[in-house]
């Protein structure tokens, strides 16, 4: 990793020039890495207003590293260090996050904006950092620390190799990492999913596609809200959302669902499980630049045409409906839906998966699916 010697001074974010400098640093960072897709830039903003909802339960401080240029300084790092309440109730313990990490290759600068974000951290009385994580896991989390060959899919992070690097250095800890699989739909499912699909069917569970319009994708996002909360309310450094947190969230996503890859089973009326796959919208995103404005908009309308593959966002049953075949059943249902004829679909992307998921990591590999990604999240005490 390349060091150079830089002035510098890392400044907590209070005048409206620092929070532009803060949201300009990106484009910097990644401005001749192919890879990289820009944010939408409003979407990010809106993150450290008022009205977010994480105000309701949280607290942050945005830091931003500058050079020494009294004229015309420029941003070299940034960083967000956040208090949030419900996780520490949560785990009943004093976790601090800090996210939003972007910085260039110096050791320095890096070390200066983390120790910024710490010693915030430590004067609200946390005792352990955690990170990166965006407020919270339902934004944005981990540093991609293998598979920098190619685009993230939509929603996933991207960063440049040297960022594990660089907190590995200050002395930071792997506190979990999870997986990206790789799952190219050329080959058939294992006979074994059509055959869970004609168990649960035999079984009284019924499978349709979810609804994208009006009250009915409200009704369902409801109850995709709720059946989420009772599958994963134990999963590990998430924090619940309130229902209309969440049903904000879903309108945003509502223009972009393709049906056909997100299957819902239900079971008496009642719904018990949900495949969530989307597709890329990162492809066209890339040609945006962080800006839907009528010109972003008819390029993102232009490129989507271009949208040839897919991830696997979710795939949650209730426990007690396993034995009814439904994971394997949802399964073949959202890989059926997206190739059949007229899809675009060449390969799907399943992610995130923890290390340590085990059925679900035994499930996906089962169906053919190849580990091509690592991502990781760090802890250090305070």
């Amino acid at each position: 990793m390349p060091t150079q010697s830089i002035n510098f001074q890392v400044r907590a974010v209070i005048t409206p020039k620092e929070r532009e400098l803060f949201l300009d640093l990106p484009a910097k960072i990644y401005a001749s890495d192919p890879h990289w897709i820009p944010p939408i830039r409003s979407s990010i903003t809106k993150e450290f207003t008022s009205d977010y909802p994480f105000s309701q339960y949280g607290k942050l401080q945005q830091f931003v590293a500058l050079s020494q240029d009294v004229d015309n300084p420029q941003p070299l790092g940034r960083i967000v260090a956040a208090v949030n309440q419900r996780l520490i109730e949560r785990e009943g313990d004093n976790i601090g996050l800090f996210g939003y990490f972007e910085c260039v290759s110096d050791f320095d600068v890096a070390q200066a904006l983390l120790t910024s974000a710490s010693e915030w951290l430590r004067v609200q009385g946390m005792t352990r950092v955690r990170g990166p994580i965006d407020l919270s896991t339902h934004n944005r989390c981990f540093f991609l620390v293998d598979g920098f060959d190619s685009p993230p899919l939509v929603m996933m992070p991207y960063n440049p190799p040297y960022y594990p690097e660089l907190i590995e250095r200050d002395g930071w800890q792997k506190a979990k990492d999870a997986y990206a699989y790789d799952f190219p739909l050329d080959k058939p499912l294992p006979k074994e999913f059509e055959k869970a699909h004609r168990v649960a069917c035999k079984s009284g569970v019924n499978f349709r596609p979810i609804r994208t319009k009006g009250e009915s994708f409200e009704k369902d996002a409801i109850a995709i809200y709720h059946l989420f909360n009772r599958a994963f309310a134990h999963s590990w450094s998430s924090t619940p959302r309130t229902e209309a947190e969440f049903l904000e969230e879903a309108k945003e996503l509502q223009n972009i669902i393709d049906p056909d890859v997100f299957p819902i089973a239900e079971y008496n009326g009642e719904m018990i499980g949900f495949f969530m796959g989307l597709p890329d919208y990162n492809i066209p995103l890339k040609h945006v630049n962080g800006k839907l404005n009528w010109l972003g908009i008819l390029k993102f309308l232009w490129y989507r045409r271009q949208i040839d593959q897919g991830r696997v966002i979710t795939i949650c049953s209730l426990p007690d409906y396993r034995l009814k075949m439904v994971p394997l059943a949802l399964i073949y249902l959202g890989m059926q839906g997206g190739i059949q004829k007229g899809k675009p679909y060449k390969r799907a992307e399943l992610s995130w998966v923890y290390e340590d998921n085990y059925p679900s990591r035994k499930l996906i590999e089962a169906a053919g699916g190849k580990i091509y990604k690592t991502y990781r999240i760090y802890e250090k005490a305070l």
